[in-house]
């Protein structure tokens, strides 16, 4: 089998992206073409952050954009340029207790694998900063587009609603 010469990586492609990660400043040179789930992994070492499908089909990759929940396999590293990026690193407080949504996923079993994991818990701390009571049917929706492979997502939704009841949530 033959193998192709890697192809050298040009310096003029590189593109300097600052950026707020989990409350810290970051600066750094990518190339152009690094989606922001690759930057988050490989150049901040966050692997929180999970690549499931490559194709934004899974959620596995959800983080907070803004306070907005977005694939981060969609996005560009240098797209988020200026902005406030939030991974589950970033979500637990400072002092070590976890997030609500986090605590009320181990409370209520919300996980199997936890592969997903990550992609759900910023998912429902987004729609829960958007709409901090939502019904069963409105957290189900929320979770369109974050898939699981291993439940019947029964205690992932009970896991929402059981954040939505903290006062935390409502601040």
């Amino acid at each position: 089998m033959r193998r192709r010469a890697k192809t050298p990586r040009r310096k003029d492609a590189d593109v300097k992206v600052d950026m707020t990660v989990n409350g810290t400043p970051e600066s750094h040179e990518v190339e152009a073409r690094t989606l922001l789930v690759n930057y988050l992994r490989d150049t901040l070492g966050l692997t929180g952050t999970n690549i499931g499908c490559d194709t934004t089909s899974c959620g596995a990759c959800t983080v907070l954009l803004n306070g907005q929940s977005v694939k981060s396999c969609t996005v560009l590293a240098a797209q988020a340029a200026g902005d406030d990026v939030t991974t589950i690193e970033g979500l637990a407080h400072e002092d070590g207790r976890m997030h609500p949504v986090q605590q009320a996923f181990q409370e209520c079993h919300g996980l199997q694998c936890g592969y997903c994991t990550p992609g759900m818990v910023m998912a429902i701390t987004s729609l829960l900063s958007e709409n901090p009571e939502p019904t069963e049917e409105e957290v189900r929706v929320g979770l369109e587009g974050n898939f699981c492979r291993c439940t019947g997502y029964h205690n992932i939704v009970a896991s929402a609603l059981m954040a939505s009841r903290v006062p935390e949530m409502h601040q």
